[in-house]
Order: structure tokens, then sequence, then C-alpha cells
């Protein structure tokens, strides 16, 4: 059993190209397999109602098994055009998802198809012991669960972020065997019962906190209730541990953070007999154990805690291993130095991998760039073509200088450097983009090892880069329309569809036709796609959202030499209803400034006069949130000045349908938002 939960502990992805396998109580390798293709998944398997002691792996394209002693005994090429991202084993039956393709298995004769319209993230089967049925879901970008029976679509599940984890609730599927738990890559988790009729949605964890995106999860009675808890693996390090109250709801008993992201996590007794433990593995490699066991023990009432004798022998042993292994790192560093400069040396770029993410948080309408290597991260350059703010992130310990830029010559708005600080193998930076203003930003990734070397990864800002697919809008909203017809294809519309907007599936989906909704995450406003061949519809409450497009569209269709008919139709009751959804906003920010700007001539006073007693409570108020308000300001740099940009934007999208030219007009629009009143704005909207 001990020997069962060490090797689920890499069941998520392994990132060196070799197989090994220890056993929990010593530091012996059982087996070692020789080195191949990168391996992204390992699972355990074995016949149904018995042990799950058969070891498969995926790695490419092919399925490999082995017994707990090492022995192989499967080679299974499956021949996907595509390499194998997620991996599940059931008895003799295995189901398989590559980036767009799911495949089902039973003794590797091909049994079921799919092919999904977005990519697959992780695969699951119901328990077949229990229900007596194959029931495949599939954790897809589009943050929709689907539910297959055979090769199609028994229904779908929506799910508040794009599903990254699938995981049967106690490892069993529940009371019902039906219970499915998920996890988002924006830090949400829940559970959901799939019935052979429609899903019931039990319950789900907002993640209030900003936590980071969940990796993997986990069932084990850590708590020792009988009651088996929930464990969670997120990918800024963070383990959490959660029980379940007296209405089968989850409260947060135990967290704990890791300096990288957690790639699996497994219950169970590893190191000591009597005392469980929660064991996960991170990106670079490491395999590290909370454990239950007291660290420290009391000798008496008032007297300090001691160490007893077996921790100070479990310290002693480690610091002999670590002193042995800082000896063999200088050993290799000096065979490495006199290697290279020999007169036989040959020049080598050393190889590493980044693990990068970039994506955005609806909460902050901003993109969280995650950066992770596997060694110590030396520096960070960022290099933007298009104009963004850099915002502050808590986590961040990097020490960050700008560089003067000239955008004019050689189109460099943003140039900026992080330099880490010793053992910093990940970095996480916040960065918001202006609606319109589309292009590259680049971040040079140099970690701390020699000879020095760098990577570079590329990341698109979008023109409508603010919005994000939802699964429904309100269609009883004011709606401007832009029409597009012409004699272009299906996949020529779609790919200018993909180049505008964030979270498009690249292939285009199956069908002739297809929507796509999406929702501004900074103003709320909303986004209808709808196209095929040869026409293309789009719907929006934000007349700015349609400018953008008509104008990208028009641009990509000129570049590849296609004529363009173009339609629309404004509603001018739009325009209103966009200033009354940015008002709360702009009254909120401009009285954060207000405040803000009222905090040093009041501590002056306070100082002066000793108290603050004299003041009005108002103003007592914000010399009591001072701190707070100071720091929600420093957040959110040119926060107002982007509201000002958007509302100026609208002004001038509305009267260019028009084909008048109203920015002569925009030094007065600026005044009244310096004194800004939402009935005075609305006036100027209608009069000009």
């Amino acid at each position: 059993k001990k020997l069962k939960k060490l090797l689920k502990i890499s069941n998520r992805l392994c990132h060196n190209m070799t197989t090994c396998f220890f056993r929990p109580m010593g530091k012996s390798t059982v087996f070692k397999t020789l080195p191949g293709q990168k391996i992204a998944r390992l699972e355990l398997g074995g016949v149904l109602n018995t042990p799950q002691e058969k070891i498969f792996i995926a790695a490419g394209s092919e399925i490999r098994g082995f017994t707990k002693r090492g022995k192989q005994f499967l080679s299974f090429e499956t021949n996907l055009t595509e390499s194998i991202k997620a991996m599940h084993i059931s008895g003799s039956d295995l189901f398989l998802s590559a980036s767009y393709i799911y495949n089902h298995y039973c003794d590797c004769k091909d049994q079921h198809y799919y092919l999904s319209g977005d990519k697959i993230n992780d695969v699951i089967c119901l328990p077949v012991e229990r229900l007596l049925r194959e029931v495949p879901v599939l954790a897809c970008q589009d943050r929709v669960l689907r539910v297959l029976q055979g090769s199609d679509v028994m229904y779908e599940i929506e799910v508040p972020g794009p599903p990254t984890v699938l995981a049967l609730h106690n490892g069993n599927g529940g009371d019902s065997g039906e219970d499915l738990l998920f996890g988002t890559s924006d830090g949400k988790l829940g559970l959901i019962q799939i019935t052979t009729t429609k899903p019931i949605h039990k319950w789900e964890i907002r993640n209030e906190k900003k936590r980071g995106g969940i990796l993997c999860v986990d069932s084990f009675d850590i708590v020792g209730d009988g009651v088996k808890d929930l464990l969670v693996g997120r990918d800024d390090g963070m383990v959490e541990v959660y029980s379940f109250d007296n209405a089968n709801e989850p409260v947060l008993r135990f967290d704990h953070t890791l300096s990288e992201s957690v790639t699996s996590i497994q219950g169970g007794c590893v190191g000591k007999d009597g005392y469980d433990e929660i064991v996960v593995s991170t990106y670079s490699g490491w395999v590290t154990g909370l454990t239950t066991q007291p660290v420290h023990k009391e000798s008496g009432p008032g007297e300090e805690l001691k160490i007893n004798q077996e921790m100070q022998n479990k310290i002693s042993s480690l610091r002999t291993e670590l002193e042995q292994l800082q000896y063999k790192v200088l050993q290799e560093r000096e065979k490495y130095q006199q290697s290279s400069q020999s007169s036989e040396a040959k020049s080598a770029v050393p190889s590493f991998s980044v693990n990068d993410k970039f994506t955005l948080n609806k909460d902050d309408a901003s993109y969280s760039l995650i950066l992770e290597v596997q060694t110590a991260i030396d520096n960070v350059l960022i290099q933007s073509d298009v104009p963004i703010d850099l915002l502050d992130v808590d986590k961040n310990s990097a020490v960050v200088s700008f560089s003067s830029c000239d955008s004019e010559s050689n189109d460099n708005f943003l140039l900026a450097t992080y330099r880490c600080q010793a053992n910093t193998t990940r970095l996480e930076l916040k960065i918001r983009s202006i609606e319109g203003q589309y292009g590259t930003l680049q971040a040079y990734v140099t970690p701390r090892i020699q000879p020095k070397t760098c990577q570079v990864r590329q990341y698109h800002i979008k023109p409508l880069s603010l919005h994000q697919r939802t699964h429904f809008i309100d269609h009883d909203r004011p709606m401007n329309t832009l029409t597009l017809t012409g004699q272009f294809s299906f996949s020529e519309l779609h790919s200018w569809v993909v180049f505008c907007m964030p979270e498009v599936p690249e292939k285009p989906p199956a069908g002739e036709c297809v929507t796509f909704y999406f929702q501004n995450t900074f103003l709320d406003t909303q986004l209808e796609s709808t196209y095929r061949k040869g026409e293309g519809v789009f719907k929006s409450d934000n007349i700015s959202t349609i400018s953008i497009l008509k104008d990208v569209l028009s641009k990509e269709a000129t570049k590849r030499k296609i004529n363009l008919n173009i339609s629309y139709e404004i509603n001018e009751v739009s325009v209103k209803h966009t200033l009354k959804l940015i008002h709360p906003k702009l009254e909120y920010q401009l009285l954060l400034a207000k405040k803000v700007q009222l905090i040093d001539a009041l501590k002056e006073l306070q100082v002066h006069e000793g108290n603050t007693n004299f003041l009005i409570p108002e103003y007592r108020c914000i010399l009591e949130e001072a701190d707070h308000l100071q720091e929600e300001y420093k957040k959110q740099p040119a926060h107002l000045e982007r509201l000002y940009g958007m509302i100026t934007d609208l002004f001038i999208d509305k009267f260019k349908f028009k084909g008048t030219n109203v920015k002569t007009k925009v030094p007065l629009l600026l005044e009244i938002l310096d004194s800004y009143d939402q009935n005075v704005l609305i006036a100027f909207f209608d009069a000009a």
C-alpha cells in the first residue's frame, strides 16, 4: 500500500525522461527505465476490485506498462497524430486524450473516438465496477465538462472556469459512484453528480483569496475523523486540506505554501508507521512530505519545547546527506571548469524548460504571466511593442527596473528587468492591456546556469484582450451589430476571430456555423460572435467593441486581398447603457483618488493637533483606513486614466459611425470628467 501511494505521486507530470521508483522507507531505487520520450502521465491500474499495482505511463503516442518490480508487460503504440496529454485506466479499458482527440481502447483495441471543439485538459471515467456502465468525462478548455456515451456527447456541463483536473470524490465516486470533483485554472473547485440524465451541482469553492490554479486533487483522511478530506495542490505552490462539515460542505482546515507549483498530491503513510502524510511533487522534481507526526514534544508544564531524540537523529542524517550532496556538486563543478578550459573543449548551450502561463483574470481584468524554471532564475526581461501597465504582485520578491523606450523609432513601449533573488524558480507578473492596441509581449528568461543562456517566450496581446469566453449573455441589452460578407471561407474568418479574441480554439469547430459569447472583464459589456462561410455577424452593447472589430477585421482582410462588404447598425441607447456600466467604477475611482490626496494633509493636522477628535467622521475614517486606501490605489495605477480613455473612445466611436470627427471636443469632455456628474456627461454625449 505504501508503494502504491508513492507511485501515484508522479501521476501528473514527469519532467525528466526516465521513470524511477523508490522504496518509501529508504532511498534505494526499486527500478529505473531507460531514457526515452518525455513522460506526460503516470497512472496505476489492474484488474477491477483488486489492488491497483500495475504501472502505466504515457510518452508521446505510446503506452507502456510495468509490474511493481519493473518488468515491462505492455508496449502499445496508439498511432495518435498528437501526443497523449491525459490518461485514465479502468481494468482492461484505457481512456486517452491528446490536445483535441479522445480515444477509448479495450484490451488495446479501438472502441470509441471523439473530436473535441476545444483543447482537452483531462479525462476520467466513473467507476465501472459500481455503475456497471462506462461514463467517460472530458475536461475541456472552453469551460465545459463533456459527458460521453460511446463516441457521442451525452450532455455538457458548464463550469465557472477552464477545468484542468478531474478526480472521483473520495476516490470512488462518493456514495452514488457518480460524484466528480473538478478544479479550474483560475483556482475554483467544485463537486458535480453525473447522473444518467442531467448533472447535479453539489457545491463550489470560489477562489476568494486569489490563489493559483488547481493542478491536482486527492481524497484522504488526513485529519483522522473517519471522513476523507480533500487535498488540493495549486500552481502557486499552495497545498490545501478541506474537511467536510455536517452538511457535507467543504471547510478549509489547513494550508501550506511551497516555492514551486504542485504537480501531484497524495495522502498516505510513507515516512513513519502510525503517522499519515501528505506527499507532493513539485515542478522542478522535489518530493515533499507534510506529516501529522508531532515535531515538538512538551517535557512538562512551564518548560520549553524540546526536540526528541528521534527528531535529532533525523536532522543529523539530513545534514550529513546535505553535506555529501554539496561535496558532489563542488566536485562536478570543478570537473566542468577543468574540461571547459582544456584545448579540446566544445561549447554547448545548456537546455532548460520553462513552464509558462498567460491567463486573463476576471476579477481585476488583468493578465497573469507565470514563469517557472527547473533551476534558479537570474533575471527576466519584459519587452512589449504595445502600451501595457505592470501591476504590483504581493508574492513577487524580484527587484524591477525600467529602461527608457523610444516607441516611435523601434516600437518599444515597455522594457523592464526583473532581477530575482537566489533560489527563485517561479516568477509571477500582472499586466493590464488596453483594448484596441494589440501586438506582442516578450519575456526573456535567463536562469542561473553556466554558460549563460536565455529563452524567449512570446504572448499575443489581442485587439479585444480584456474579453473572456462565457456560456450565455443578456439578449435584452441594446446591441450594436456589425455584419461582414464576402468571398472568404469559414476557416479564414475563424482565424480572424482567433486573432481578435482570447480563449478561442485555434482549430475551426465542426459544423458550418459557430457562435461564441464573450464578456468584457473590465466593463462587463458583452459580445456575440456568429459566423459561417461568407458571412460574419458581431453584436455588442459597446460601440467601441464594434469599432475595434471593424478596423481589425478590415485590416486582416486587406492583408489577404479579400474584399469585404461591411454594414453596421448602431443603437443609440447602447451608449447611455455603457456609460451607466462605467458609472460605479468611475465614481469609486474618483472617490478613492480624492481620499488618497487627502491623507498627507490629514496626517499633518493629526500631528499638529495631537489627536483626531476635531475632524468630522468622514476624515477620521480616511485616516483609519489610510494604509488600505494607499495600498489599493497603488495596486491600480492608471485605473482612472483607463476609464477616462474608455469614455473618450466611446465618445469618438459614437460619432465616427455617423461620419463626424469630434476629436476637437475631447478637451471639453475631459473637463466634464474632472468634475464628474453622470447626468451632465450623458447630456454632453447627447448634445455633441
